[in-house]
């Protein structure tokens, strides 16, 4: 992959950021415009309170009236500095008659909108300098941006236009919509659990003092069950958003090609593996990310993950972007899919077309581009898959696995396989620090790598390096889809900010 299309993206980020940077400064900048114009009539609006004070003073009853305009314009105009404070005070001495405490305040009241004049200058100055600089920086990071998001979209064209015809169309804002919802879905969904991990612990600590207290602790354990109620329907309302948004937010094909622009991971099964690779790891409290989810999240280190979908579902199933091949001529084109990908990780199982595409990817493409991943149970597989190799893998010697993946299979160059079990590792450390650790996994297990999740991602990482790969950072990636979801929530909340700051600036609301 070249430089320019592993570069695209980050350069794209900075880009984004320091234009969003960029646009916060101008609009502050403006801000601090408008302030200073608006009190530009300061210095004559003081010396209008002055005199109006002293005609009030000397029992002018209509005065009054002005004192009060001059103070309501301060309120208005003013920032929030000395001037606005001293007027404020003067007023409130007038109104009581204490009219030497009111002269002396507007005494100071001209001095103070001096200098309240040079610090809105000196603001305004210190902004526009600001925004002139930024918009320079934006500028200059946007121009190699979008070259490099030309080039990253140029190197993804052919595998684009090979699955665009096999995607049905969606309307543009679909995903933007759904991708909002998830946002928000996990927004109550962490804040559910958060709420449980809270209130259990409160819970256990009310019922140690309960005998000091019977009345008081009984109302507390009353006002905690309410709020645990409370925790636990947020945490079911996040769930059901997610359960809802999540595949109508899931990126075709073509647009995950797109988007990354490397040559990409594809993933072939059986169908009738779908339903198993949709569950979810319960040994992780709170999760609801899939095995499939979760490996395709490991595989990203290498490229986008693409794989065909089964014909006739009604919304595409969680983790590889899918495509959807006709029904009665799919083996040219999976065969095209072999050839313009970088990396084919097959899963085992059955049916015969998996054994096909298993024939296909050994005859045909080099050893090193295949990963076999292995069910739980890998003698269903071991005397076939021996069938189609010139070395026998000896998967008979490989345990049965608990979870879905019990075994990853790589091939050198002479198609000698290296067989790499999948075994849990678990944390046996018990410091403190570790103890603390654990206890904040606990609390937000949805974030939280599973057991199995990471020891699969373990194996295939050890079989890429197997086969002459650097070390990818495979592990660190499971979950990274839902990291991804997030950080699309929060960069809208500081879109929505950003209309908010502009709709201020042009006198909106």
């Amino acid at each position: 992959m070249s430089f320019g299309v592993r570069a695209a993206r980050p350069v794209m980020a900075i880009a984004i950021v320091t234009t969003y940077i960029a646009l916060h400064v101008a609009i502050t900048a403006g801000l601090d415009r408008q302030t200073r114009d608006r009190f530009h009539d300061a210095p004559a609006q003081a010396a209008a309170f002055a005199a109006a004070l002293d005609r009030y003073a000397g029992g002018d009853q209509p005065a009054r009236a002005e004192i009060l305009e001059r103070n309501a314009w301060f309120e208005r105009n003013a920032p929030l500095t000395a001037s606005r404070s001293t007027i404020a005070t003067a007023t409130d001495h007038a109104e009581h008659g204490r009219f030497p405490a009111a002269r002396e305040q507007a005494g100071k009241l001209a001095a103070e909108t001096r200098q309240d004049q040079q610090k809105l200058d000196q603001d305004l100055d210190s902004s526009s300098t600001a925004a002139l600089w930024w918009a320079v920086a934006a500028g200059a990071l946007i121009v190699p941006s979008l070259w490099l998001r030309h080039r990253r979209r140029a190197a993804a064209a052919e595998i684009v236009e090979a699955v665009r015809p096999f995607v049905p169309h969606q309307p543009w804002w679909r995903r933007p919509v759904f991708l909002t919802v998830s946002a928000a879905g996990y927004g109550l969904f962490a804040a559910g659990a958060i709420g449980i991990s809270t209130l259990e612990r409160g819970h256990r600590l009310t019922l140690g003092v309960l005998a000091h207290s019977m009345l008081g602790s009984l109302l507390t354990l009353g006002i905690q069950g309410l709020l645990l109620l409370g925790s636990l329907l947020v945490l079911w309302a996040g769930f059901l958003t997610l359960r809802y948004s999540r595949p109508r937010a899931a990126r075709g094909a073509p647009q995950a090609l797109l988007a990354d622009g490397r040559r990409p991971v594809l993933y072939l099964r059986s169908f009738a593996d779908d339903d198993i690779a949709a569950q979810v790891d319960d040994a992780v409290p709170l999760n609801i990310h899939s095995w499939e989810e979760q490996l395709v999240s490991a595989l990203t280190a290498f490229g986008p993950v693409i794989a065909v979908g089964k014909p006739g579902e009604p919304l595409p199933r969680l983790g590889a972007a899918r495509c959807y091949l006709p029904h009665d001529d799919w083996q040219p084109e999976v065969r095209r899919l072999m050839d313009l990908s970088q990396l084919i990780v097959l899963r085992l199982g059955a049916g015969e077309g998996l054994w096909w595409e298993v024939e296909q990817a050994r005859t045909t493409q080099p050893a090193r581009k295949l990963l076999l991943l292995m069910p739980s149970d890998p003698a269903d597989v071991a005397d076939r898959l021996d069938e189609h190799l010139p070395t026998p893998t000896r998967l008979d010697e490989v345990a049965t696995g608990d979870h879905w993946t019990s075994a990853v299979v790589a091939f050198d160059p002479d198609w000698n396989p290296h067989v790499f079990p999948v075994k849990p590792t678990p944390d046996t450390r018990n410091t403190l620090a570790h103890r603390s650790i654990r206890a904040v996994k606990r609390a937000l297990g949805f974030l939280v790598l599973s057991v199995p999740a990471r020891s699969a991602a373990r194996a295939m990482k050890a079989a890429r390096v197997s086969v002459g790969d650097r070390k990818p950072a495979m592990v660190l990636r499971v979950n990274i889809g839902m990291l991804a979801t997030l950080g699309k929530g929060l960069l809208l909340i500081a879109a929505l900010a950003l209309l908010v700051r502009a709709l201020e600036l042009a006198g909106v609301g």
